[in-house]
């Protein structure tokens, strides 16, 4: 019986790749942009190359935005209304604003995060050497 190896392949950092994925940018070299709109992805980092083709962020990003969120806003939602009871518009205003907009923050950084953890961890098929 022959017993088969996988090459050794060298470990690639985790928290480097995640923060360069929530800032948006490449996790191999943090130069080039990961993403070219709100949340379509680049074919390849316009950098060092680093092929994106294969990474699929697919539903996380939003699973992860709608966890955060919801976490967020209940909790200052109680405090508001315990401690100040605003009229329910002014309490349900406030807090659709600050849904909406944390959501639109998050969901990109969500995003490239995951495309980096991915890249950390050699998922869908990146290369061993980082490039096309």
């Amino acid at each position: 019986m022959v017993a088969h190896t996988l090459p050794q392949q060298d470990e690639r950092a985790l928290w480097p790749a995640l923060r360069r994925g929530w800032k948006r940018k490449c996790p191999n070299c943090g130069e080039g942009p990961v993403l070219h709109s709100y949340l379509k992805m680049n074919d390849a980092c316009s950098h060092c190359e680093q092929d994106f083709t294969a990474a699929r962020a697919d539903d996380g990003p939003a699973y992860l935005t709608i966890l955060i969120v919801g976490h967020i806003a209940v909790a200052f939602m109680h405090i508001v209304f315990v401690h100040f009871r605003p009229e329910p518009m002014v309490l349900f205003s406030m807090f659709a604003t600050l849904a909406v907009v944390l959501s639109l923050y998050l969901l990109p950084r969500f995003k490239g995060a995951i495309v980096g953890y991915q890249w950390a961890k050699r998922m869908f098929g990146f290369d061993h050497e980082g490039s096309k």
